[in-house]
This record gives C-alpha cells, structure tokens and sequence, in this order.
C-alpha cells in the first residue's frame, strides 16, 4: 500500500489549487480519493495499480503532469490505466465526449474499474451537491450521458454497476 499512499499524496499536490464544482466548492482531491474508495470498500478491488490509477486519473488531463513523469513514479502499469481514461483536452469538449462513449468498451478492465468509479462518484456528486449553475437540463444530460459511457464497460463488475445503476434510477430527482 505504500504506492497507494504516495499516489494519494501526489495527486493532492498536483490537484492543490483545484476545487470542484460543487456548491461548496471542495477540494478537487476529494473527488480521486472518492473513486478509489468505491473500488475498495464497496468494489472489493485491491488491485494496487487500479487503486492508484484511481487516485490519479485526473492529473495527466488536468494538472500539468505528463505520462512519462508518472511512469517514473508509479511505473507502466499504473500509467498505462491512466492514459486509458484521460481525455484529450486538445479536442472541443463534445468530440470528447463522444469519444469516451466510443473508447469506452475497448479499454482494459482495470481502466473500465477507474471509469465506472468516475461515473458512480460524478453522479453521486450531481445528486448530492451539483454545480450551482447546472441547469436541470444539464444534469439530466449528464446522466444520459454517463449510461451511455458506463454500457461501455458492462460486464466488468457486476456489482459496481448496480451501483451505478442504482444512481441512475434517481435521475427524476434532477431540479
């Protein structure tokens, strides 16, 4: 677990200055840490490397880390989960969209554990505490298209996915 815990530390640090979208603006590390402690304590995962990609899913697309900085540290396997799931920020955010939608059933299992974690916390996250200026509309749409990403990576965890599931089903509750 000490790899687990050095990723948890750098992406803290990596994610400092970030804050999410959410009512209370939290930090940003809430959001990784949460991701891995669906695979953990409701996923059963234990899967180092899946952890730790967990944690770090966000900092090639959104901090200034790059692949081979992470690959120094926490070696191919965790970087290679990581690169799956990161998004092209040099693409308009619909392409990228329609991308992950696309990618989705063609990444390893472990990068489709870190995706369905995303989307689970991403929609817990809405539920909970949506960006304030996220119209019902909006949300809805988000929702929709998560489905449409996480039909993707069915079959990879059963039970993860009736969480998500589960989620979903509470979509009317958007205002």
């Amino acid at each position: 677990m000490g790899l687990f815990v050095k990723a948890v530390a750098f992406a803290a640090d990596k994610h400092r200055n970030q804050r999410r979208k959410d009512a209370d603006a939290s930090p940003y590390i809430n959001h990784p840490i949460a991701l891995s402690s669906v695979l953990a304590n409701e996923g059963g995962v234990a899967d180092v490397a899946v952890l730790c990609a967990a944690v770090l899913h966000d900092t090639i697309e959104d901090t200034e880390t790059s692949s081979a900085e992470l690959a120094a540290i926490f070696g191919p396997q965790v970087t290679a989960i990581v690169l799956e799931v990161t998004d092209d920020k040099s693409l308009d955010k619909p392409v990228r969209k329609q991308r992950q939608i696309e990618h989705a059933p063609h990444i390893s299992r472990e990068a489709k554990l870190v995706k369905l974690a995303d989307k689970i916390c991403n929609l817990r996250d809405i539920l909970a505490s949506p960006p304030a200026d996220w119209s019902a509309e909006r949300k809805q749409g988000y929702f929709s298209w998560a489905a449409q990403v996480v039909a993707g990576v069915r079959g990879v965890h059963p039970g993860l996915e009736a969480v998500f599931d589960g989620l979903l089903a509470r979509q009317a509750e958007l205002r």
